[in-house]
């Protein structure tokens, strides 16, 4: 089975088996949403847009992430708890990990999108445009938050996972920032090698090198 396929499969059983029993309903519908829409969308362009295998084990395990979050709400969860106990904690730590994951996977994504479907491959603007989207895409989050919290008001607390932090906003935007420019320095070298592996698979090579403009001659050809 490819890659492809297999992540599908994975994170389609996945949220099948995160919607059984889950501790709130509601919280699982709206840490869900993101997959549910995705994952479709995803199957839809793949022939007109492949992913790169980076990308798409990066959007496995981010999907993955958001399901069991789902499952357990993020200040319940079982892998959250263990780290709490291990490390003395004084909240679960699952949500902390959730919103860095929320910066250090679309960053790869935006990458991707914007060498191959822009002029910014190479270009010196290509990181910090894909950070500022990031942490754009972190702050819009923050605000689905606290609409959440106008309209649901108590009911949404298990969503919010604030667990009685005051800076958790600034917190997660922070994490969001830091896992986008992890990504970045990280991974950037491995992504360009698949980009251009996968240009030539597909006949497309993408922009990750730069070339000047030429510029035109001022100079008068004629007497």
């Amino acid at each position: 089975m490819s890659l492809p396929a297999t992540s599908v499969a994975t994170v389609t059983i996945a949220l099948i088996v995160s919607g059984v029993a889950p501790h709130d309903r509601p919280t699982w519908l709206m840490e869900t949403f993101w997959v549910v829409i995705g994952l479709p969308l995803l199957v839809r362009v793949w022939r007109r847009f492949p992913l790169t295998g980076l990308l798409c084990v990066l959007l496995t395990l981010h999907a993955l992430i958001l399901v069991l979050g789902g499952h357990y709400t993020y200040a319940l969860t079982p892998p959250g708890e263990w780290l709490q106990d291990w490390f003395g904690l004084a909240r679960n730590p699952y949500d902390r990990i959730g919103h860095f994951v929320q910066g250090f996977v679309p960053a790869i994504l935006w990458r991707e999108i914007l060498v191959r479907r822009s002029p910014l491959g190479g270009s010196r603007w290509l990181a910090p445009l894909v950070v500022c989207g990031c942490l754009a895409f972190s702050a819009f989050f923050e605000l689905i938050e606290w609409w959440a919290a106008l309209i649901g008001g108590s009911a949404a607390d298990d969503f919010l996972a604030t667990q009685g932090d005051v800076w958790d906003t600034q917190w997660d935007m922070c994490l969001a920032l830091l896992g986008a420019t992890s990504a970045l320095l990280l991974l950037s070298r491995l992504h360009d090698e698949q980009l251009t592996a996968l240009g030539d698979s597909t006949g497309r090579t993408p922009s990750t090198t730069s070339s000047p403009e030429p510029r035109r001659s001022l100079r008068r050809t004629g007497g």
